[in-house]
């Protein structure tokens, strides 16, 4: 098969980045979203029971929060440079629009399966797993399900897969493209599971 080329066509763009020398600024996160969660009621999204804070800057976190926003923009800065590159094209600056929010999962907590719509990029970060590190408890994962249902469906199944599952760390970034479908299990720590999601979109968009 010499001369024969290969390539894949259509994938989805992920970024992972554990960010290291996180436990302090961990720490800070969690006793903000803890303390904002026993005054905000939050609101109800794709949780199933569990808590989400209002969308904004993480405001309510302090310098924190802060702290988190410049490591957001970093990784989509990054991210899509990368994406530039694949198409052979140089890096460029672009206008991010940002709307971040906190989620509290306690045992038997879980998110829908749900999209970002009106967004470029997802993503989240891991505050606190809710469950000690080794242990006999798994920390309860995120599923990102492949975007193309006929692809799912038709292409080599179950050989070729069509869900990837992430296990949470503290310190840990995710970032992939809005479209793509993704659902939180059902916690089974004992400790709060806690993460902060977010969108960067475009501007303009799209």
């Amino acid at each position: 098969m010499e001369g024969t080329n290969y390539t894949n066509l259509f994938g989805s763009p992920l970024m992972a980045r554990k960010w290291e020398d996180s436990a302090p600024l961990n720490a800070e996160l969690r006793a903000r979203i803890l303390d904002f969660q026993r005054q905000a009621p939050g609101v109800a999204k794709t949780n199933v029971g569990g808590w989400h804070s209002d969308v904004g800057h993480l405001e309510f976190c302090g310098a924190a929060g802060a702290a988190m926003v410049e490591r957001i923009h970093a990784l989509g800065n990054e991210a899509t440079a990368r994406v530039l590159a694949e198409y052979g094209q140089a890096p460029r600056q672009f206008q991010w629009s940002l709307h971040a929010w906190a989620n509290v999962n306690r045992s038997g907590d879980f998110n829908r399966m749900h999209t970002h719509p009106g967004s470029t990029w997802s993503g989240t970060y891991y505050v606190d797993t809710g469950v000690d590190p080794g242990g006999s408890v798994n920390p309860a994962p995120l599923h990102i399900f492949d975007p193309c249902q006929g692809r799912a469906n038709t292409f080599l199944p179950p050989l070729a897969p069509s869900s990837f599952t992430i296990r949470p760390e503290a310190g840990l970034m995710i970032l992939f493209p809005s479209y793509l479908a993704h659902m939180v299990f059902p916690h089974a720590g004992n400790a709060p599971r806690i993460s902060i999601a977010f969108n960067l979109r475009r501007e303009p968009f799209p």
